[in-house]
């Protein structure tokens, strides 16, 4: 029979039992970390916006566009306003994760032991009163016995609205105040149904935008501005500039003094970074230009929020989007990023294990030698321990076991770095045939 040495450089199928097991380990480990310490960002989060033309509305809209190029869907939630967006923030079966949020809420007061933090702050919202041929009203008591509509309960206008008429010594209940959503209260004040209409929004309103322009429907100005600020400190004093409106008709025809609450964007605590990265960087985008109240870069900001912005918020208003991110796709980076947490995780295990894996392939490779060591001092044995008698019957048997082994032997396949274990074992092979068949000499 052919006796053929295998030999190989390297033997895989030996490092493969060895390190098998470790490498099984670290990557469930690694897969662990991966997903439970920091998980991937989702794919779809809910926005709360506000009622139907409204600018909440059409901010959502821009948000959802701008996080759609990121691939993550932005589903917009209608509300009747500010009050409803943060009572669904409070509640976790409303299903929503972020919302707009206006300043002065007097729920915002817990917010934070809620699990809710701050985006920052988006835009200034105006107390808009627009009022029907009313040029001698100067004063809000003047309103007293009026019809004016404040909006439904959940837009936050109402309370806000109380407000300024109890600092003025005014009851509600002096005033008819109606409680339709923006769109029907506007088609009742054209309609000359009610007196007056009170709206608490960005000038980019397309409702807002129509009643500054319409004959016969006039804004109230708010000349005592800088007092309501300095007894509401979440207020602050705008001036709506005189011809912004339309230059060419100069409208307005003078400068109008308003109030103004600031919109802010209001999430749950465990929104993912990544995710409030995106909606900040939106913000700028959206919101950084000049507007009619605020300069180039005044929105969005940090400051004027009522409770605490979010660790990445600051980050990102502070140093601007992450540096993977200016250059790779959000995904992409955002995959990069988590993958310290993975690093970490195979620092934990490649160190100890790789003292271990080693020894362990060197002992398995050997072993397919070591083994047939048992096979030889079987053979010893078996000629040692038979009487004399039957000594004659075993040495034959005993030869044929060995060119057995020595033939299995010979098709072990090895590294050549373990070749001289393989010679050692074949020349001890002979030195137990050389010894049995002395013995077969000497008997016969």
């Amino acid at each position: 029979m052919p006796k053929i040495l295998k030999f190989t450089q390297f033997s895989l199928r030996d490092f493969l039992v060895a390190a098998g097991p470790a490498a099984l380990a670290i990557a469930v480990t690694c897969l662990l970390a991966y997903w439970l310490v920091d998980p991937a960002p989702p794919s779809q989060v809910t926005l709360s916006t506000g009622q139907e033309n409204s600018a909440y509305e059409a901010f959502g809209k821009k948000y959802a566009a701008a996080l759609e190029r990121f691939h993550v869907h932005v589903a917009l939630k209608p509300s009747q306003g500010s009050q409803e967006n943060l009572a669904r923030l409070h509640d976790p079966e409303s299903g929503v994760d972020i919302a707009f949020v206006q300043s002065g809420s007097s729920e915002l007061e817990d917010a934070e032991q809620k699990g809710l933090v701050s985006l920052g702050s988006l835009f200034t919202e105006p107390v808009w009163l627009f009022l029907r041929d009313a040029k001698s009203i100067t004063k809000l008591t003047q309103l007293r016995g009026m019809r004016i509509n404040v909006g439904p309960e959940g837009s936050g206008v109402p309370a806000l609205f109380r407000k300024l008429l109890s600092v003025n010594g005014v009851e509600p209940s002096e005033l008819r105040l109606g409680a339709l959503e923006n769109t029907p209260a506007t088609v009742e004040l054209l309609a000359g149904r009610i007196d007056g209409l009170v709206f608490s929004s960005a000038p980019d309103a397309p409702l807002i935008q129509m009643l500054l322009q319409t004959p016969g429907i006039k804004l109230f100005d708010f000349a005592l501005a800088e007092a309501y600020t300095r007894r509401f400190p979440f207020l602050s004093h705008v001036v709506l500039p005189r011809g912004i409106v339309d230059l060419g008709r100069d409208l307005p025809r003078k400068d109008y003094h308003l109030i103004a609450p600031t919109a802010t964007l209001v999430a749950r605590a465990d929104l993912h970074p990544a995710v409030v990265d995106l909606f900040v960087q939106a913000a700028v985008d959206i919101h950084g230009g000049a507007g009619w109240f605020h300069r180039k870069g005044d929105f969005p900001t940090a400051s004027y929020t009522e409770i605490p912005v979010s660790r990445a918020a600051q980050r990102f208003y502070k140093e601007g989007p992450p540096l993977l991110r200016r250059y790779l796709p959000f995904w992409l980076a955002n995959f990069f990023e988590r993958m310290w947490v993975v690093v970490v995780a195979l620092g934990a295990l490649i160190l100890p294990l790789s003292r271990i894996i080693p020894p362990l392939y060197v002992w398995k490779v050997r072993s397919r030698v070591y083994r047939w060591y048992g096979q030889l001092r079987a053979v010893e044995q078996a000629i040692e321990d038979v009487p004399r008698e039957r000594q004659a019957d075993v040495y034959p048997a005993q030869l044929k076991r060995l060119n057995d082994i020595e033939d299995r032997v010979n098709r072990i396949s090895i590294p050549l770095s373990f070749a001289d274990e393989l010679y050692g074992l074949r020349s001890h092979i002979n030195f137990v045939r050389r010894r049995v068949t002395g013995l077969m000499r000497a008997e016969q």
